[in-house]
């Protein structure tokens, strides 16, 4: 192949790796907007807490994967506290005040790590030794090939959990209307407690891929929450499959951008991109256009 195809195989390689941790927490936005039709600005926080989870655990001298096991479940039980904590008390309240008690615990989360952990980026290493694969003059980061891994499964379990089993279809039904769930014998409270402890554990698995190549910081949770946000908006506001298409673009666009024109402003790409969708399709690549009565 010539060097200008490998130049690009290289860059959509990366941008897809990223996207897919957008996707990831995406993913976590969309099912809780589904389920309360509110959404969680904390949600980038769960993959920061994620990340320091996963640091503390193995400064506290559990093996890796042991270490891994251990941040999710405690991303689980944060996620189920979140619940009761945050988005519980005010249930029945509109949904601004529950908008306003995810900014509220956002700022708490970013504190409180900044006070036991302190301001400095921590390094995290690979889930993997070997540094990259080459395919076809391609050079493949492993951790890249993790991340993509990764969300292919979590995609995978996402649809046989909400196609194939009958606790999905009952996740389905209170994301449609809690009210006649509730009427047919559907724990409601049960099925969103749920949803934000494995809103939680997919931002948690998000920070835990991405901490090896972006370290782990207090503030790596707003930016991926941006990006990710952005992607819900491009793929179709609180649809399942246009969060993870979204949050691929995004990232593609973001790589490209940064290598064919500015590094520093990658990140004005993704924004661009979301300016773009909102002018000219604003319902999102998979969202239906709704009409407005005079």
């Amino acid at each position: 192949m010539s060097d200008f195809i490998v130049i690009n195989l290289q860059v959509l390689f990366s941008g897809l790796a990223l996207g897919a941790i957008y996707s990831l927490v995406a993913l976590g936005f969309v099912l809780i907007i589904r389920a309360t039709n509110v959404v969680n600005f904390a949600q980038g926080d769960f993959a920061m807490l994620g990340g320091f989870s996963m640091v503390a655990f193995l400064a506290a001298g559990a093996p890796y994967w042991l270490a891994i096991l251990l941040a999710l479940v405690a991303m689980g039980v944060f996620g189920l506290i979140f619940n009761l904590g945050v988005y519980y008390p005010l249930r029945h309240r509109s949904f601004l005040p529950v908008i306003i008690s995810t900014l509220g615990a956002s700022i708490f989360m970013q504190n409180t790590v900044l006070y036991f952990f302190g301001p400095q980026p921590r390094p995290m290493e690979k889930v993997f030794k070997t540094s990259a694969i080459e395919i076809g003059g391609v050079f493949m980061d492993t951790q890249y090939l993790t991340i993509l891994g990764v969300t292919a499964i979590a995609v995978g379990f996402q649809y046989f959990l909400f196609e194939r089993t009958l606790f999905g279809k009952k996740l389905q039904a209170t994301s449609q209307d809690k009210d006649m769930a509730r009427l047919v014998g559907i724990p409601v409270a049960t099925m969103i407690a749920f949803t934000f402890c494995y809103s939680a554990i997919l931002g948690g698995v998000a920070g835990i891929l991405v901490s090896p190549v972006l370290f782990v910081s207090i503030g790596m949770g707003s930016i991926i929450a941006l990006k990710a946000f952005s992607a819900t908006i491009i793929g179709g506001f609180g649809d399942v499959t246009g969060s993870i298409v979204g949050g691929l673009l995004l990232g593609v666009v973001e790589a490209f951008g940064a290598h064919y024109i500015s590094v520093p402003y990658k990140d004005a790409f993704a924004f661009l991109l979301l300016f773009i969708f909102l002018l000219l399709r604003p319902q999102g690549i998979f969202g239906e256009k709704i009409s407005e009565k005079a």
